[in-house]
Formats: structure tokens, sequence, C-alpha cells
């Protein structure tokens, strides 16, 4: 019985996800969510943001690889942008092997911040990366791993709206930078 209960809790749970970012992303797109800018810590958000995924990274003995330039602010929307690192954080986690390693880098460029979510795992085809950012797009078409092709469509349309740019460096074999 605690096999079926954690079964149906696990499935409402990934529908109950799936139903937020489908609203969500409608909102993004019809501009009905606009971003609430204010200037915070980018670095210490990061930070909190990838600590989240503790549990997971132990559970797949990931090493963790992290180069944050200190006292990098940005005036943006923290919520939408932790949008964002959340759903990088979790693709680079779920995509990476047992035993691999997620980067995360972050610097600065001139007047621009930059963050860089990297993975040593199944990496992303020429073809495939040419329709990431799309709703409902899984690369992954065997479908074993969990998703429903929505997080990189928000990824992208968050990133919009706060003024950046989201770029994805890939092969198959050789990992992901996003």
């Amino acid at each position: 019985r605690k096999d079926y209960a954690r079964t149906v809790t696990n499935a409402a749970q990934r529908l109950a996800n799936l139903i937020t970012n489908i609203l969500k992303l409608n909102k993004l797109e019809n501009q009905q969510i606009y971003p609430a800018k204010k200037r915070f810590d980018l670095g210490e958000q990061l930070c909190e943001c990838l600590l989240t995924f503790e549990d997971a990274w132990d559970a797949k003995n990931l090493e963790i690889e992290t180069e944050i330039e200190d006292g990098v602010t940005v005036e943006s929307d923290p919520e939408l942008l932790s949008l964002v690192w959340n759903n990088l954080f979790s693709n680079a986690v779920k995509f990476t092997e047992d035993g691999g390693t997620v980067g995360l880098r972050l610097y600065t460029e001139k007047e621009h911040a930059v963050v860089a979510v990297s993975d040593t795992g199944c990496g992303i085809s020429p073809e495939v990366g040419a329709h990431i950012f799309e709703k409902f797009y899984q690369g992954d078409t065997s479908h074993a791993t969990e998703g429903n092709g929505l997080g990189l469509a928000l990824v992208q349309r968050i990133v919009d709206l706060c003024g950046g740019r989201v770029l994805v460096d890939s092969a198959p074999g050789q990992g992901s930078a996003f």
C-alpha cells in the first residue's frame, strides 16, 4: 500500500508541476507577468538554488565544481531568475550519469553577468539542439528521464523578458553547457 501511495503521490506531483509550468509559460507568453526588478547578489542566489539539489547530486555521487566571482550584483527579477537556475540545475543533474560532474560558473564580461551551468551528461546533437527551447519538445525520445518539455521553454522566455540571452554548447557524449 505504501508503494502504491508513493506512486500516486509522485504522479500527482508531476501533474501539478506540469500544470504550474503550463500556466507560468502561458502568462509569460501573454505578457501577464512582468519582471519585478531589484538589485541582488547573483552569486548568492545561484548558490542557494544549487544547494536545493544536494540530495539529488548526492544520490548520483556527482561532483560539483563551482567558480563564482564575488560581488556580482544584477538588477533583475530574482523570482523569475530562480526558475531559470532551478530548471538548468535540474536538467544538469538529471542528464548526468552517476559519478559525473555538474559545473557552475559566474563571471563578468564588461557590463554583463555570465552564468554557465555545465554537465558531463549525454549531450545534445545539433538536430535536437535546434528545438530544445520549444514547448513540449523532448530530445530524449525514449522518455527514459522524467520531464514535460517545458523547462527550457520557460528558461528561454524568462531570459528574454529579463533582457538576457541563453545559449547552449553541447555535443553527444560530451555533456552540455548552458
